[in-house]
């Protein structure tokens, strides 16, 4: 969660006009025996065939009406369930593996990579604050097929004059903005700079001082700035006044539920819903704040409350963990609490059709021909138990095998 220094431009230029194709499997892949499903909706396919070349989905169909071409490469996936590959809408490449991206050896990247985030079905992650320096560089040599890992849109982060939140490193620099002018700047350098989004921390957790909130004009101010650029905003809210900040200054999508909090208003499930505001639930990292079992129960009870209550009032739901940030790369927890709200069905479509939507993927999301060969692999059905969902077998990018289960 760095500050992007002017400084920094010349640099992450270069880095920046580097190329950026994937790296693809050649010839034919064929995914053959499993279940499939083409989307959350749709019924399953038994006995189904996927076909992959260059980076695309060729066919999709049951095992009679696909034939397999005899020079593919075949995988069974018989007694396996397929999907499209899953989004992480809320992750941080802050760990010190990732210090020095641009030069650190590929394969220790490739296996961290592997244990953070492939392994658990990811194709697709937004990084919400973290240092440029490494997160723009590393999503590079991804692209080139240097390091094996998913599609990566990040963010800037912008903080609240004297916000800056205890579980940050006192001796880090943020960027911390008090009036509208200074959010609109630091808003511009970041897009500037080549970032996807921004992130506003509408709320900064002080301890055991007051949350101190960012004044909605502030936040407006940035909003507008990426909305111009037709880029999208997180916020970070920690407390109802934050919410209240997100709901004023028009940001996109709520990056946390607030569980420390009474449930959301009807009046503000009401302007979610006419806005448009996505929820990112963060249930799992409810666990790793603090050591108490029971007040993390109440915390993890909190959010699974607000997310029921966001999502039968039709708010899009998009997974996220806030993985890099916490240790906890397990997707088990957060699939068993999403489940306490949300049916299978919803759960899955929180990792696929709803943030290819949200986030205008047209090409991602469903297993489809014509779709990005992004595609997971499971051990098991999500409808028979929506932890199936964390186990993974296989996860696909772009036609490529970024994760094999040993």
């Amino acid at each position: 969660m760095l500050f992007i220094f002017r400084a920094a431009f010349v640099a992450l230029a270069l880095v920046l006009a580097a190329p950026e194709t994937a790296a693809q499997d050649k010839g034919v892949l064929a995914l053959v025996g499993g279940t499939v499903y083409r989307d959350p909706t749709s019924p399953p396919l038994a006995d189904a065939v996927v076909l992959v070349s260059g980076g695309s989905i060729t066919a999709v169909g049951p095992r009679g009406a696909v034939p397999v071409p005899p020079e593919a490469r075949v995988i069974d996936c018989t007694g396996k369930t397929l999907a499209a590959g899953f989004w992480n809408a809320h992750v941080h490449f802050t760990e010190p593996v990732w210090q020095n991206a641009a030069t650190a050896p590929a394969a220790a990247l490739t296996e961290h990579m592997q244990a953070m985030l492939t392994r658990w079905g990811f194709t697709t992650v937004w990084d919400l604050g973290s240092n440029p320096m490494d997160t723009l560089p590393l999503r590079n040599r991804i692209r080139k097929g240097e390091v094996l890992g998913p599609d990566i849109f990040t963010t800037g982060s912008i903080f609240p004059k004297g916000g800056h939140p205890v579980y940050l490193p006192a001796d880090l620099r943020l960027p911390q903005a008090g009036v509208p002018a200074e959010a609109e700047g630091m808003a511009r350098s970041m897009l500037g700079l080549g970032l996807d989004g921004i992130k506003l921390f509408t709320g900064s957790f002080m301890g055991d001082k007051p949350v101190v909130n960012m004044q909605a004009s502030v936040a407006k101010a940035a909003v507008d700035v990426a909305h111009a650029a037709g880029k999208p905003v997180f916020a970070h809210p920690q407390n109802v006044a934050g919410v209240d900040a997100v709901i004023a200054s028009g940001v996109d999508v709520l990056a946390h539920t607030v569980p420390s909090e009474a449930g959301y208003s009807a009046e503000q499930l009401a302007k979610f819903k006419a806005q448009n505001i996505a929820l990112i639930p963060t249930l799992g990292l409810w666990t790793t704040v603090v050591r108490d079992k029971a007040i993390a129960d109440r915390l993890v009870a909190g959010g699974v409350a607000q997310l029921k209550a966001f999502a039968d009032n039709g708010g899009s739901v998009l997974f996220g963990t806030d993985v890099g940030f916490t240790q906890l790369y397990d997707t088990s927890l957060d699939m068993e609490f999403m489940g306490r709200a949300l049916p299978p069905r919803a759960v899955l479509a929180s990792l696929t059709t709803n943030p290819a939507s949200y986030f205008k993927a047209a090409k991602k999301g469903r297993l489809e021909a014509g779709f990005d060969a992004d595609v997971v692999v499971l051990d098991g059905d999500p409808e028979a138990d929506v932890r199936n969902l964390a186990k993974v077998a296989y996860t696909l990018r772009a036609g490529t095998i970024i994760y094999q289960r040993p």
